[in-house]
């Protein structure tokens, strides 16, 4: 296909001809998915989504612990709140702040929960997000945390991609949509402003801007007595910010790579090197973790200290600072390893109390005080939730019940070389008596740093694994899983590098006898649906079946399509000829071949998506339609990038997918 593009009528979201072009293609879809096995499995999956045995999340803001909830009797949710003593109580007593239901039901909404953010020390104030349809553009409101109620003539914006902070209580600063020239290309904030209570939105004054080019501007204001900071942030792109601290009315660059993480806590600084930095006659490595006096720091006369450096194996994935500590995750071959380190003496050290062979997660930590909460799960491990002070030692508060029965599986990690020779790991989780190649799913990614760990999957548990169903997850180049290089190695022109590992992993499950390429089906959602789609159109003949998600497949116009102008530094930019030569060699849109036979394949995407535009799923759809290939196509309504805005809407997702593999791959 060249750049005559005949489906691009289908980008018009809300498009009369574009919509009943998706509703004849969504009918024959639920046509053949839908039937007992489905709506057993979709049963099943609003199960588990709706147990009242789930783990709540919580974060701690002063007294309390904040949980955003749903279940059978609140599908939208609720924003709750109570006591670490109820909350490690098997049925702790929840104080309901915000009814997302009883609200929507009031104002005749769609509304779907996106976050809220109380400012502290006070207490008194928050700021709530609601997006209508799970969009991530979202309406602010301001709420009296007092009177339960919002504020009328608050701190409300109208629906946009906002970005705002408290500077005290009676000042934010805010970037929105303040009309003609204060967005970026990308579609996000340009401009900082500050509003003060009382004043009109349009008497903001300009504080910060940034340019039309650049992904995004943002605010962060730390208010901890004594450590008041407010922090000002330009996203040139995914992986280059400026950082400014705004003092005196001042703007203070600080002076530290683009591509690094800063984390500012007290005295101290954090800096996460994605690079290497050569500061006067010291070069220190990518993937390093420096700590230096933060007010040396801003006046540039830090000293240094590398708190940990990669080798051995050992990468860094994530660090936070509660009260006390300094908290931090590295992964050693796809495996958690978490250590505490003391400011002042930065010597790491394991934390008491974390199990072996899991997976960690940071799940919370209070960064004015000394309490954190870690998740610990593994592929046939129901999750389970640690508690203690920073220095540990940590002791589990809640546990999950098993979903399925994993006492038959076995999980294992292996190693594959790929097309250039790199050593590609993945797991895979089968049988333990399984006697020949059968059904299995590969689950990949591979962009934007993101690693993929080992973790409890109830759904894929119930309705693939308890089938006899094979796993494998692939860890594959584009995520994070060892360092920066795993990601930078694949970026731009080398992107076809992430193909070339999936495909590996998928033609080693075939060599060592776990599958066959007719019972191997690949999913993969977003960058992953891109994933999919370059399987389907350069490596047919390895699967017997698809399924791509919320995909990006038009890379000729992905960065027309908002926010995709954000991702040229992941992809390339199709305007510069060089760019497009090898972008084009892969973009899935543009490689259809008629000739070719392809697997069956699943795309689904949603009409709110405002992440990744719903125009790459359906044009694909059509184009591969009109090649002759067998495609089905569902399009949800409401649900945005994270597909599902409540959990009726998330199990008849899943069903629909495995229904698609079952029918496909158990034959």
């Amino acid at each position: 296909m060249g750049d005559d593009d005949p489906y691009l009528w289908l980008e018009a979201i809300d498009g009369e001809e574009a919509l009943d072009w998706v509703a004849r293609h969504n009918e024959p879809t639920l046509a053949q998915l839908s039937g007992e096995r489905f709506e057993q499995m979709r049963a099943d999956v609003l199960y588990i989504l709706d147990a009242d045995t789930r783990i709540p999340g919580v974060a701690r803001t002063g007294e309390h612990l904040y949980n955003f909830w749903r279940d059978a009797g609140h599908p939208r949710g609720v924003w709750r709140r109570t006591t670490l003593e109820e909350y490690r109580k098997d049925s702790p007593d929840w104080d309901v702040v915000i009814d997302v239901d009883a609200l929507a039901a009031a104002e005749d909404e769609n509304w779907v929960w996106a976050g809220a953010g109380i400012i502290q020390p006070w207490n008194t104030r928050a700021i709530v997000w609601l997006s209508r349809g799970g969009g991530d553009a979202s309406v602010v409101r301001e709420f009296d945390m007092a009177t339960r109620q919002f504020v009328a003539d608050g701190f409300n914006l109208p629906e946009a991609k906002s970005d705002i902070d408290f500077e005290d209580e009676n000042t934010v600063l805010v970037g929105t949509d303040f009309g003609e020239g204060s967005l970026t290309d990308s579609g996000y904030p340009r401009l900082i402003k500050r509003w003060r209570r009382g004043a009109p939105l349009e008497d903001a004054e300009t504080v910060f801007s940034g340019s039309t080019s650049d992904l995004t501007v943002s605010v962060t204001c730390a208010l901890q007595p004594g450590f008041e900071r407010t922090f000002l942030y330009r996203m040139v792109d995914n992986y280059n910010k400026e950082t400014f601290e705004l003092r005196d009315g001042e703007l203070v660059r600080l002076d530290i790579p683009t591509d690094a993480k800063l984390a500012a806590h007290r005295e101290w600084a954090m800096i996460a090197l994605l690079s290497d930095w050569s500061r006067g006659d010291t070069t220190y490595k990518a993937g390093s973790v420096l700590i230096a006096d933060y007010e040396q720091l801003v006046a540039g006369t830090a000293e240094l200290r590398v708190v940990f450096e990669p080798g051995g194996g050992d990468f860094f994935a994530a660090g936070v600072f509660t009260g006390d500590r300094f908290l931090s995750v590295k992964l050693r071959d796809v495996a958690t390893v978490v250590e505490v380190l003391t400011p002042g003496i930065w010597q790491a050290e394991p934390l008491p109390g974390v199990p072996d062979n899991t997976t960690i997660g940071l799940a919370g930590v209070d960064p004015w005080g000394d309490e954190i909460f870690l998740s610990t799960t593994g592929f046939d491990t129901p999750p389970r939730l640690l508690h203690g002070p920073s220095a540990g030692p940590v002791r589990q508060i809640k546990s999950s019940p098993a979903l399925f029965d994993a006492d038959d599986l076995v999980v294992s990690q292996h190693f594959t070389s790929s097309a250039d020779g790199t050593r590609v790991p993945y797991f895979l989780l089968e049988h333990r008596d399984s006697t020949g190649p059968g059904p299995t799913l590969l689950l990949g990614y591979g962009a934007f740093r993101v690693p993929r760990l080992p973790g409890y999957f109830g759904v894929l548990g119930r309705l693939w694994l308890a089938r006899g169903g094979t796993y494998a997850l692939a860890n594959i180049r584009g995520g994070g899983e060892y360092g920066p290089a795993w990601h930078e190695q694949v970026l731009r022109e080398n992107r076809h590098k992430v193909a070339e590992d999936f495909a590996a992993v998928a033609h080693d499950l075939v060599a060592h006898g776990v599958t066959t390429a007719p019972q191997l089906g690949a999913i993969g959602g977003s960058a992953g649906g891109l994933l999919m789609g370059i399987m389907l159109t350069q490596y047919p003949e390895l699967f017997g079946a698809l399924v791509c998600q919320q995909p990006l497949l038009d890379m000729r116009r992905f960065h027309l399509l908002p926010p995709g102008a954000a991702w040229t530094t992941e992809f390339g930019n199709p305007d510069e000829p060089a760019d497009w030569e090898f972008i084009k060699a892969y973009s899935p849109y543009h490689n259809i071949s008629a000739q070719r036979h392809y697997p069956p394949v699943l795309i689904t995407t949603s009409t709110r998506d405002d992440r990744v535009h719903p125009g790459h799923a359906r044009k694909m759809a059509a184009a591969l339609e009109v090649a002759d290939h067998k495609v089905l196509y569902y399009e949800k309504k409401e649900g945005g990038h994270a597909e599902a805005s409540n959990n009726a809407l998330a199990a008849f997702a899943d069903a629909l997918v495995y229904e698609f593999l079952l029918q496909t791959l158990f034959q």
